[in-house]
């Protein structure tokens, strides 16, 4: 029903606004979309869809570079969002030195940023790992730190779920089940995240992985340690929360717990890293790609060869401290950058200082969430202390702009 369709985008466009919120990105929050599934169109049919939605948009004043601006989702990626820029910056857009900051998401030939394809996905890693290695939480669910042996199994394995599977796998941890629309994939011993992406790439579909067997096993309330649902909203209901068996959940999806779940899986000590927090990493690096526009020069640019010299002018300073003070006697005092340095050396390129400001961002949210569930005594309900977070925040803007609550 249309209604229900609407009250989906109202719902997402809320999320979205305290999404922002928690991880301190200046954007309101909003949500729109087509009723289309992709699959069904042609490439030429594609594009005109969206070229069409995005005039619509941009006439209504939905779409600009200091208006509103969207970005990937479901069924969207670096392509319509080429589409959507050039649609704009070619109508209303035209003359505008900013154009291509209307929207994020892009290729990098068009104004797109390192590291945006894989952002939610990364994301996600970093939201787990500050959990993971917090021992009052580990404690109440009586799981060990770090991620090393930890099984996890994926609901999704489109952009989010592929990317959080290559760093969850990257860290030690295992890949034991993946949840498909046309296919369930287990495997105890571990399914490499980059032999399943290459398989997806090369036949379309998970159908017929032969490195994991075919299951109809209800993969959601299998054991394990770490469940993501990465796919649609309302996949944890009141229906199956207390089958549930993996201590962490760690949403990629947005509103893949019902409410009533969520209430049941807190009173069955499971720790839920909530949706808005959790895929927040998306938001943060399109944040990072329209600074990127606005400012019309890429990240680590200016720095990149100056950093690179001063490095080096660093050992060759060090070397020959260590020479005036102790002789050359027995030849030159040799300095070598530690392997660590040596990848740094040359000063930190786009991707480096995206992902760094990532982490950072992640890291920071989670510790002030975490305050807010120790002030509020709110145990393992994270969700509720990332809307206090965000509403907070909210309410500061607001009172300190004097717009209201005055």
């Amino acid at each position: 029903r249309s209604s229900d369709l609407a009250d989906e985008v109202t719902a997402l466009a809320s999320l979205m606004t305290y999404k922002c919120a928690i991880v301190d990105v200046p954007f309101g929050g909003a949500k729109a979309g087509v009723k289309i599934d992709p699959k069904k169109y042609s490439v030429g049919e594609l594009e005109r869809i969206t070229r069409r939605f995005a005039m619509e948009m941009a006439k209504k004043s939905f779409l600009g570079p200091g208006i509103d601006v969207p970005a990937p989702d479901m069924g969207t990626g670096e392509r319509e969002m080429s589409w959507i820029a050039d649609t704009y910056s070619m109508s209303l857009g035209h003359g505008d030195i900013n154009a291509h900051a209307c929207i994020t998401g892009k290729p990098i030939s068009q104004g797109g940023i390192h590291g945006r394809v894989s952002a939610t996905g990364r994301g996600m890693y970093h939201a787990l790992d500050y959990f993971l290695n917090d021992a009052y939480y580990l404690s109440r669910i009586e799981l060990t730190p770090g991620f090393k042996d930890k099984t996890f199994i994926v609901q999704g394995f489109g952009n989010v779920g592929l990317h959080v599977c290559r760093y969850l796998h990257r860290q030690g941890a295992r890949l034991i089940g993946v949840i498909e629309k046309d296919v369930s994939l287990s495997s105890p011993s571990g399914i490499h995240p980059r032999e399943l992406e290459e398989y997806k790439i090369e036949h379309g579909t998970l159908k017929g992985f032969p490195m994991a067997e075919e299951t109809d096993e209800n993969l959601l309330v299998a054991q394990c340690d770490i469940l993501v649902p990465a796919a649609g909203e309302k996949q944890i209901t009141r229906h199956n929360a207390a089958q549930i068996k993996a201590k962490i959940i760690l949403e990629g999806a947005n509103g893949p717990t019902t409410p009533a779940a969520d209430k049941i899986l807190i009173e069955n000590n499971r720790l839920v890293i909530p949706d808005i927090f959790a895929n927040a990493g998306g938001v943060t690096v399109s944040y990072f790609e329209w600074l990127k526009n606005i400012s019309h020069v890429s990240f680590g640019r200016l720095l990149f060869k100056y950093e690179k010299e001063s490095n080096y002018h660093l050992l060759e300073s060090v070397q020959q401290s260590l020479e005036a003070k102790f002789g050359r006697s027995g030849g030159p005092i040799p300095i070598s950058p530690s392997t660590e340095f040596q990848k740094r050396i040359a000063g930190a390129s786009e991707k480096d200082i995206v992902n760094s400001g990532l982490e950072y961002t992640m890291e920071r949210s989670a510790k002030h969430i975490m305050s807010r569930a120790h002030l509020y005594n709110l145990g393992l309900d994270l969700r509720t202390a990332a809307f206090c977070s965000a509403l907070e925040k909210i309410y500061i803007t607001y009172r300190d702009a004097g717009l209201t609550f005055s």
